[in-house]
């Protein structure tokens, strides 16, 4: 919190029951059963972040976090169906069905840990890296404390089940009226803390309609270099809350005006460096809004067609220096250029296999659908992922026009027309000549004529 807003602040601000919108009819069930047990058994908890946030603006959560001063081994005795995960930050996953409520013990300040006779928990303890970053985190505190170490203020508020009481210990409220995206504390150490934090000011502001406060905002690019430091796996958790949130296309453009989209996709980023107007920016751009639209229609959508359009120039560029540089065949080519993209980009984002499948075949399916002869075009339109690789070959054709824009366009005819006519367009169509390569002469071995 900054030193001017907090002067002349008394801290927590507390909302009764008649000042605020918050019902328990908008939280969960199974929210209100952790809640409720966690009193009845003495302990203190609170629906916490963004929970409560979304309810004053009016939203309808998706999720219920709850902050409690139990322990997580305390918390594990309480419930059945409770398990405990994570090292970085030790948490409490309450789960009923597919429906898990969250669960953290009140976070402590780090000076605490050299006096952790007076924390309860073996896992009482922390651990920085060289850049400040925070490798673990199991400081238990009271929520006061808890309430500084949460990241932005519009999170640090809580409501509490006993007395139906909002507390805001950081301005929260304000910043909400505001519509003002803020840290909690010193903007460049809650960055090095956790760098993941930057990509979090981006999604909320997006999602939220809110603009990032100057102060937040201003140490992003110089620290953007620390999101290096990020492990693969928690980018692709990154990546999915940032692109299919129904606000892609605006997290990708303040990712890219904050220097941190090189960091998620390096060979877009370079590509949007040298040349903003490159087609493989506007064949991304093109799929961020039909994403966006999707998911705000209610529509389903795979992490894989995203990522699939954001590597598909790369493996073609990749592809073609290959075949001029080397003397393997067309299809060798194309499969080395896409295991090359695919591997480097697992370096930002570690992408599943579950959805590096599906990728695969876009990619093929876009060779594969230049094959029109003979009983080619029905093969291809009876493959599982045909769908994908039509609308992939649509979008490209939107972007690239000419022979692409053609193909979409005979793929489209095909599908809708009768038998006969579609025996018809594959008679009339004719595939084109391979070009033989010219061997290449061999020279003569040292000592013969």
């Amino acid at each position: 919190m900054d030193n001017e807003q907090a002067k002349g602040e008394q801290f927590p601000r507390v909302l009764s029951r008649d000042e605020h919108n918050i019902s328990r009819k908008d939280i969960s069930d199974n929210a209100l059963k952790v809640l409720y047990r966690l009193n009845k058994s003495g302990y203190d908890a609170y629906l916490v972040g963004g929970g409560v946030r979304d309810i004053l603006l009016g939203e309808h959560p998706k999720d219920f976090d709850i902050a409690t001063n139990a322990t997580p081994e305390q918390i594990k005795k309480l419930f059945r169906n409770c398990r405990l995960i994570g090292r970085r930050f030790r948490l409490a996953h309450i789960v009923f069905g597919r429906d898990i409520i969250e669960v953290a013990t009140f976070r402590g300040h780090h000076s605490n840990s050299e006096n952790k006779e007076s924390r309860p928990g073996k896992q009482d303890h922390s651990k920085r890296s060289d850049d400040g970053m925070l490798l673990r985190d199991n400081i238990y505190g009271s929520i006061e404390e808890d309430a500084e170490r949460r990241d932005f203020t519009i999170n640090a508020l809580y409501y509490s089940t006993k007395d139906f009481k909002v507390f805001d210990f950081a301005n929260g409220l304000e910043d909400i009226e505001r519509r003002k995206i803020r840290l909690i504390g010193d903007p460049e150490t809650r960055y090095r803390e956790d760098p993941v934090r930057m990509l979090r000011a981006i999604r909320f502001a997006t999602k939220l309609d809110m603009d990032i406060a100057k102060d937040t905002a201003q140490p992003i690019r110089e620290l953007a270099p620390l999101m290096a430091n990020i492990p693969a796996a928690r980018m692709f958790e990154e990546y999915m809350k940032l692109f299919l949130s129904g606000k892609a296309r605006a997290n990708f453009d303040l990712l890219a005006d904050y220097q941190l989209l090189e960091f998620l996709f390096p060979h877009i980023s370079q590509t949007l460096a040298q040349d903003a107007d490159d087609k493989s920016i506007d064949f991304v751009r093109q799929v961020l809004f039909n994403t966006d639209k999707r998911i705000n229609d209610g529509k389903r959508v795979t992490p894989a067609f995203l990522l699939a359009a954001v590597l598909w120039y790369e493996i073609e560029k990749q592809n073609q220096q290959l075949l001029a540089n080397s003397d393997i065949s067309s299809q060798d080519a194309f499969f080395v250029a896409m295991s090359q993209v695919l591997q480097e980009q697992q370096r930002s984002i570690a992408i599943p296999k579950r959805f590096q499948l599906p990728m695969k075949d876009i990619f093929a399916l876009q060779h594969r659908l230049t094959r029109r002869e003979g009983s080619r075009a029905f093969k291809t339109l009876e493959h599982p992922r045909f769908r994908a690789g039509y609308d992939f070959l649509l979008y490209r054709g939107k972007v690239e026009g000419g022979d692409v824009e053609e193909l979409a366009q005979w793929w489209t005819n095909f599908q809708e027309a009768s038998p006969d006519t579609q025996q018809q367009m594959l008679k009339s169509f004719k595939a084109p000549r391979k070009r033989r390569r010219s061997p290449r002469k061999r020279t003569p071995s040292a000592g013969k004529e």
